[in-house]
């Protein structure tokens, strides 16, 4: 049906069965995980797909399942199985990142739509990776220097602040930011700020490093 894999992350075996059964029928490809800690442990390598976890699972749940995702970077499209009752604290994985919760028992015309839906964001995320992909190649074409200067813009700091950390002329800076502006394909500092904030630049590993001109 499409070229993505759902996850399904659940402690119960036939569980598990049941929706791998169920969204194979329905031709989506399916690949099932017993533990949260599992699918954690295999995530960075899943390029195009989404995840169905329970809300109540032994090794943690599936909202601090969600959360670790988000606290790693890791974006998937996601939805939390809960059973009744569960609403209050199901609702918390909407901070965690969760496209919706689906309540036990459900339609399986429910859960294939949930699937559909999150296919959907995939496209989105392919999207925001591949620019993703594109800034970190321009900031590979960085020198050390000027990859010093542009941590030091995203902190805020003035062209004199700058100089000085870096124990060079204000001159030598606005030659540097002209570089980096030009190599990021930046239109203007608030865009410049984006890339780097997209790419997840370390503003802290190049201050103050007091490298020769």
């Amino acid at each position: 049906m499409d070229d993505h894999t759902v996850h399904v992350v659940d402690d119960e075996e036939a569980v598990r069965k049941s929706m791998a059964f169920l969204l194979t029928m329905a031709g989506f490809t399916v690949r099932v995980h017993e533990s949260a800690t599992g699918f954690l442990a295999i995530a960075p390598t899943i390029r195009n797909g989404c995840l169905i976890t329970d809300l109540r699972m032994t090794d943690m749940s599936g909202v601090e399942l969600l959360r670790s995702l988000k606290t790693a970077y890791f974006r998937i499209p996601s939805f939390v199985i809960t059973g009744h009752g569960d609403v209050p604290m199901a609702r918390r994985g909407d901070e965690a990142g969760a496209l919706d919760f689906i309540e036990k028992p459900f339609e399986d015309e429910l859960l294939i739509a949930a699937v559909k839906h999150a296919a959907m964001q995939l496209s989105d995320i392919r999207d925001d990776q591949d620019d993703v992909e594109a800034i970190h190649l321009r900031l590979s074409e960085l020198t050390d220097r000027e990859r010093q200067v542009l941590s030091s813009l995203v902190e805020g700091l003035a062209n004199k602040t700058i100089a000085y950390d870096l124990n060079i002329s204000p001159r030598t800076v606005e030659v540097h930011r002209a570089n980096v502006m030009s190599k990021m394909k930046a239109k203007s500092l608030p865009e410049l700020v984006r890339m780097a904030l997209a790419a997840k630049l370390d503003i802290h590993s190049s201050q103050k490093a007091r490298l020769p001109i």
